[in-house]
């Protein structure tokens, strides 16, 4: 499928349906206000902030305590949901979207954002592990935050998507109850022939073992795959392309394309406890 998408699209153009930050001059923007949003969210709900799963110096998660209807912390029994920010591989922090517990939080979602290694300071092999062993220590350590490790849910931005979906396929990680990736990847060889491969230094094997469409879910939970209709053809294709694969294998995929929506904008959506996309994950949460 790549090589046709590569054919059909000649380079500049295969570049330009993966770089999002062209395509939405605005993300600077975005950017900007959920970091302040990010701030403002942490101090609310008094997050606790890089704690340790691993030695490394990236390997660390920030974790919110689900709240009850009164506001009040939630102690034991909740629901996790393990987030995995985006950034191609190559950019962001987990504190950039912490505003996203606005929705989630509240209705009594534990949450826990995962931090790991930028390529090229790992490789993309030693990231996906660093985010198997981060889901280990959560499934291990829940229970000192008020969550429950035997239920556990898994959400993720962009190549937070891929991440999911890596932790789906992967025999080792622990029972996940459902997944939601929002305009994510699964199909790295078209990343690889383009722009931001300068950076990821994928080459043919890596893309291959590190894309998740190719791959049998060693677990398969109900699984929500969103993206923007704004999004360039490419990631509309990625996520329907892998809906239907996954699909084939047993996987219960849910498809929703967010009206309006870029590849940025659409964590807006995610923010907010009343829309569509926010209320579809927390139903997989059993919270709807």
């Amino acid at each position: 499928m790549s090589e046709e998408v590569f054919r059909e699209y000649g380079q500049a153009e295969l570049d330009a349906q993966y770089n999002n930050r062209a395509r939405v001059p605005e993300h600077v923007e975005h950017f900007q206000r959920w970091q302040e949003d990010s701030a403002a969210v942490r101090r609310e709900f008094s997050c606790r902030t890089d704690i340790a799963y691993g030695g490394g110096p990236a390997e660390t998660v920030d974790i919110f305590q689900a709240r009850d209807g009164n506001g009040e912390a939630v102690q034991s029994g909740a629901p996790v949901n393990v987030f995995f920010h985006g950034g191609y591989w190559i950019a962001c922090d987990k504190r950039d979207f912490s505003f996203i517990a606005r929705s989630l939080v509240p209705a009594g979602c534990a949450l826990v954002m995962v931090n790991y290694g930028l390529i090229p300071t790992v490789t993309m092999d030693q990231l996906v592990d660093q985010c198997r062993r981060a889901l280990k220590w959560v499934h291990a350590n829940a229970h000192t935050f008020g969550g429950d490790g035997a239920n556990l849910h898994l959400s993720g931005h962009s190549a937070g998507g891929q991440l999911v979906a890596m932790l789906l396929a992967d025999p080792g990680s622990p029972p996940v109850s459902s997944a939601a990736s929002i305009s994510g990847l699964f199909e790295l060889e078209p990343v690889r022939l383009c722009y931001i491969n300068e950076t990821l230094g994928l080459d043919e094997a890596s893309a291959k073992r590190n894309s998740p469409r190719h791959m049998i879910p060693a677990q398969k939970p109900p699984l929500l795959l969103a993206w923007g209709s704004r999004e360039s053809e490419e990631f509309r294709r990625q996520n329907m392309d892998f809906a239907a694969e996954w699909e084939r294998h047993g996987v219960p995929c849910r498809a929703m394309d967010c009206g309006g929506a870029d590849h940025f904008t659409i964590l807006d959506r995610l923010a907010d406890g009343e829309s569509e996309l926010a209320r579809a994950v927390l139903a997989g949460m059993g919270l709807g």
